[in-house]
């Protein structure tokens, strides 16, 4: 059976459109849009000598009922929908009427056409409305992760964006302590500042917070303002004590700016802004990543290097503090979870290394140590044995008490090698 006959069957249905007479032939050529398809169809039908076929389009088609039609009216509207919004990449999506999705497969049908020939009115209208999009606004589509999601809404006859959030890589110094990382909202009152019946809460002084600042509030609102976001999720690789420093070149993060409608801004201005306007943390190597790298940094197992201030119980000599020491460096210990965080972590045993440790007493019943080791290595319990709960430990092979009382990490592994840039970012950048 011919092409020329297949298509007679279709237009035996009733009055379509170039572009639903051409849908159902999709697979079969290349290069051509469905309208182009369906013009040529018409027209071959037309020259030949005995069937008096129109040569032109219906005004009405009745299955996709003028919709095909459209495609530059949508395309504006796009336009008109991204209006005051940052991007460089973009992707369409169309919602099909159902009743149009019908007409459709009742073509096929009474054409004798497969249920699955040719493709969907959904695809065209994306392949078609996105093609006018790009060439209005000279801006490349991404199937994969855009700058900008455009859907189409046929049956709500409207277009509405979706702007995907803007990653921001950087690392922190943390120079004060009782900082958390990320917000910690009061307990007592759930966050609102006020009990019911007694007014501000005496816990957090009516702030809604156990601290009153953290890492994640001295730089989200700052990089989320300027790139007029909605809000930021900080996200870090792992996390020091509230009590410890963060030093040395400081900890990986990233920053998901959700919603943000712009993205160029810039980044080191804007580190040393943070820096300058805060007593608490220092920011510096900020760059845009793509969006792989929040779960990168998130599931990264950094080794790190502490420094530690350590309370001994009883007197210990330099000999003796020298030779455990010894016990401790380079070997594998076993920690269950600590008393102090097992109410947020499972209970198990892990195996973790103590890459380097080394120290001298400061006098008889204090200590500064500096370790090296694997990454979620507990290092308070290190020192402590946390009742028998990490072996060996300091306090089991001198067999005196001992207590961490100051801690400062010094480094994190970090994810500072080369990674990939969004799109967004290489085009500003000139690349």
């Amino acid at each position: 059976m011919t092409v020329l006959e297949d298509a007679r069957r279709l237009l035996a249905t009733g009055p379509l459109c170039d572009a639903c007479l051409g849908r159902p032939f999709a697979e079969r050529s290349f290069g051509l849009t469905n309208p182009d398809r369906g013009r040529a169809l018409r027209t071959s039908l037309a020259l030949e000598a005995d069937e008096p076929y129109e040569s032109t389009e219906p005004a009405e088609c009745w299955v996709c009922e003028g919709l095909c039609g459209r495609y530059d009216e949508f395309a504006d509207r796009a336009v008109d929908a991204v209006e005051g919004i940052d991007y460089v990449t973009y992707q369409v999506g169309t919602r099909v009427p159902p009743l149009v999705e019908e007409n459709g497969d009742l073509l096929r049908e009474e054409a004798g056409f497969a249920a699955d020939a040719g493709e969907p009115l959904r695809k065209e209208f994306n392949r078609e409305v996105g093609r006018r999009f790009g060439a209005r606004t000279d801006t490349e589509v991404d199937f994969e992760r855009p700058d900008v999601q455009l859907l189409v809404d046929l049956d709500a006859d409207e277009v509405s964006v979706t702007i995907n959030s803007v990653a921001v890589y950087g690392r922190y110094r943390k120079v004060e302590r009782d900082v958390p990382q990320t917000e910690w909202p009061c307990s007592n009152c759930g966050g609102s500042g006020r009990l019911h019946g007694v007014g501000p809460c005496p816990e957090c002084d009516g702030t809604g917070y156990r601290y009153w600042t953290s890492v994640e509030q001295e730089i989200a609102p700052t990089l989320v303002t300027a790139l007029r976001g909605d809000e930021g999720v900080f996200h870090g690789a792992g996390r020091e004590d509230v009590d410890a420093l963060m030093l040395g070149e400081g900890r990986p993060f990233v920053l998901e700016v959700k919603h943000p409608h712009r993205r160029t801004v810039d980044l080191a201005a804007l580190a040393e802004e943070i820096t300058e306007a805060s007593d608490v943390v220092e920011v510096e190597g900020l760059r845009f990543a793509t969006n792989d790298m929040i779960e990168r940094v998130k599931s990264h197992d950094a080794s790190k290097t502490y420094r530690m201030t350590v309370e001994f119980a009883e007197p210990v000599s330099d000999d003796e503090l020298a030779a455990a020491l010894e016990e401790l460096r380079g070997t594998t210990i076993e920690q269950r979870t600590p008393n102090r965080v097992d109410h947020r972590r499972a209970d198990l045993v892990r195996e973790r290394a103590v890459y380097d440790i080394s120290g001298s007493t400061t006098d008889d019943t204090h200590a500064t140590l500096v370790v090296d080791g694997a990454g979620g290595l507990y290092v308070k319990e290190l020192v402590s044995g946390d009742e028998g709960r990490t072996e060996p430990s300091l306090a089991g092979l001198l067999g005196v008490e001992s207590v961490v009382t100051a801690l400062d990490v010094l480094a994190v592994e970090g994810e500072d090698e080369p990674f990939e840039q969004p799109a967004f970012f290489r085009e500003a950048d000139g690349e």
